[in-house]
């Protein structure tokens, strides 16, 4: 029970604190406003979850094992 009160004070209060320490010294780091930190962040979000679905789906490991699996069937 100690843990579980633990964890979710961390969760809660600590977590977002460092989140946002983290993205103010990157933003300074970078001489950035942090608006522009925020909104370029996000887009990289959207980025990265458009090409997972696009190409990565074609790249996945169980899906590139059925196509060898029924080409090597066709080759014998």
């Amino acid at each position: 029970m100690i843990a579980l009160l633990l964890y979710r004070t961390i969760a809660d209060h600590v977590l977002p604190w460092a989140m946002a320490f983290a993205t103010r010294m990157l933003a300074r780091s970078l001489n950035m406003p942090e608006p522009l930190v925020h909104s370029t962040g996000d887009y990289v979000v959207a980025q990265v979850i458009a090409f997972e679905h696009g190409v990565g789906k074609s790249l996945c490991p169980f899906r590139l094992a059925r196509i060898v699996r029924a080409w090597w069937r066709g080759v014998r």
